[in-house]
């Protein structure tokens, strides 16, 4: 075997050993542990990952990436703003029904206990969680919505707000408390979440053609 397919093997044993043992121990996960569950010495850790907090940090990336990537599948070009985000939507309630969603779970609620325990690892982590994010916020801007089409500016704060909601929603369905959240209710949450004119109205850009789908005016309450 060459000596970088070798390399990307020890590598990938690593990682998997990591999730393994991230997700059940948290900040408590010994280096050692993870280095003997991949068949492999601690020097093997420093040589790959430089670093414990090397190695987590990859593990981030290397869980967000294959997420990411299944989302850009999910949510097609040529779906306006409402749409798209139904498909976000349903794609993320699907998630829950994945075997390996509590893993996931238990992964991310490590992962943010130990970034809690240690800022400089945590300044990391989300450094590396923001890149991800941004595949999610270019997946939405460009997109028609009410005669405009949404901002860079726009879909960064819708991103943030749908993670949020289906972050939130995906832990109540994995602990039982969200009897009835299937599919229509995350889309039916996201729809609403786009409807709201504090959320969308900043900084909309044209249609290209310059035309401007009509408003209906806001109604003001009787004096």
């Amino acid at each position: 075997m060459k000596r970088e397919e070798t390399r990307e093997r020890n590598r990938r044993a690593l990682l998997d050993a990591a999730l393994r043992i991230v997700a059940r121990d948290g900040h408590q996960a010994r280096l050692d542990e993870i280095a003997g569950q991949a068949g492999l010495s601690t020097g093997a850790v420093y040589s790959l990952f430089g670093s414990k907090d090397g190695l987590l940090t990859a593990l981030a990336a290397d869980y967000l990436g294959p997420q990411y990537d299944e989302i850009e599948r999910a949510v097609p070009a040529g779906l306006d703003l409402v749409a798209a985000v139904e498909a976000f939507a349903r794609y993320y309630r699907r998630k829950c029904d994945d075997p390996d969603a509590l893993r996931g779970l238990s992964l991310q609620a490590s992962m943010l206990d130990t970034a809690a325990r240690d800022p400089d690892l945590g300044s990391r982590l989300a450094a590396s969680v923001r890149a991800h994010e941004e595949r999610l916020v270019a997946l939405f801007t460009g997109r028609p919505h009410n005669g405009n089409m949404v901002t860079p500016q726009q879909a960064q704060r819708l991103a943030t707000a749908l993670r949020a909601l289906f972050a939130g929603l995906s832990q109540g369905v994995l602990a039982g408390l969200a009897p009835g959240a299937d599919e229509q209710y995350f889309a039916e949450a996201a729809r609403a979440l786009v409807s709201g004119a504090s959320l969308l109205d900043q900084h909309a850009a044209p249609l290209p053609s310059g035309r401007r789908l009509t408003r209906r005016p806001t109604r003001r309450p009787p004096a």
